[in-house]
């Protein structure tokens, strides 16, 4: 009997079979048919959210209301890019012109 590939759920789906172990309208075992994987991985799940869930309504819970990243920052680096490419451009336009322009008797 040839075993199944490897398979990586997405933590979309591993919330959504958690949620429905956790509603407790089904069984772990009809659950683990109804979306195919094995009842110790959805039991795993379910352990899992409970456990974490204080964490969403605790204090400092939920998505961070200030970036992880200095916006500011970037902002600059991205001018700072932005003046250099175009300086770039502008040399490059007028290299073929002064190679025309030596040319020329």
């Amino acid at each position: 009997m040839s075993r199944r590939p490897r398979r990586n759920h997405s933590p979309a789906f591993k919330a959504k079979v958690a949620l429905a172990a956790v509603k407790g309208d089904r069984t772990i075992a009809q659950l683990a048919e109804h979306f195919d994987v094995h009842p110790n991985q959805i039991a795993t799940w379910k352990s899992q959210l409970e456990a974490s869930a204080s964490e969403i309504f605790g204090p400092g819970g939920g998505t961070p209301a200030t970036p992880a990243v200095d916006v500011k920052s970037l902002h600059a680096k991205i001018g700072e890019l932005t003046l250099e490419n175009d300086s770039k451009r502008q040399h490059q336009l007028s290299a073929p012109r002064a190679a025309e322009q030596s040319r020329m008797p």
